[in-house]
């Protein structure tokens, strides 16, 4: 293996949307990279856990800050593979997430170049440095599939 190339995030991300998917949940997935590895990584569980919040997002956060002991994660950065929602902005302002970086836009429920714009909002105590479009055509299809298959 190459030591200098960089692991891709945006992937690992994608195979928890796809495992998310796999448990009937809708198909998003994350990814919290810390010093060029990975530290935490979730998809979405709120139907197996009956819990709103557990989207993937707020899992790998919570994993992360657990994992390092702090609500802090600011040298952190999070890959996910759909826009988050305005609840998961929030966390990532939160956790002083150090970077956000996502696939797919989300029109419907995105709270970051859609909707709301949460880091835009003066009420945002922190704003990550944000970068979209990653695997966003690989992204959209697990998702569009997911849903197809929900209305056959």
């Amino acid at each position: 293996m190459n030591r200098n190339r960089r692991p891709d995030f945006m992937a690992a991300a994608l195979e928890e949307a796809r495992a998310a998917a796999g448990r009937g949940e809708v198909p998003v997935g994350a990814v919290v990279a810390l010093d060029n590895r990975i530290i935490a990584r979730a998809g979405n569980r709120t139907r197996e856990l009956g819990d709103p919040t557990a989207h993937a997002e707020i899992l790998a956060i919570r994993e992360a800050c657990q994992h390092l002991g702090s609500e802090r994660i600011d040298r952190a950065d999070l890959y996910v593979s759909l826009e988050p929602c305005a609840m998961c902005a929030a966390a990532i302002s939160f956790a002083r997430i150090r970077r956000l970086y996502f696939a797919a836009s989300d029109e419907k429920g995105g709270a970051v170049v859609n909707g709301p714009r949460f880091f835009a909002s003066p009420t945002c105590h922190h704003a990550p440095e944000v970068y979209s479009g990653f695997a966003e055509t690989e992204a959209a299809e697990i998702l569009k599939d997911f849903f197809r298959s929900r209305r056959t």
